[in-house]
């Protein structure tokens, strides 16, 4: 039986949506990249490597917050 991550595949599919020409690009088609973007930071966010970068990112934002002051 083959499985499909679907995170894995909104990350291919978002790739080659982004890879176009820039000229050529839509308000749909931004949209849509930007939609797609979304969904695979909400199918990222609970496993392991979502709360692990979630986690290095506030870390970040501690030290940068710690450092400016």
């Amino acid at each position: 039986m083959v499985t499909i991550n679907v995170a894995l595949l909104l990350g291919v599919i978002a790739i080659l949506l982004l890879r176009r020409p820039v000229a050529a690009r839509k308000r749909g088609d931004t949209l849509m990249v930007m939609i797609i973007l979304l969904v695979i930071g909400v199918l990222i966010a609970p496993t392991a490597l979502g709360e692990a970068i979630t986690n290095g990112m506030s870390q970040l934002a501690n030290n940068i917050s710690q450092w400016a002051s």
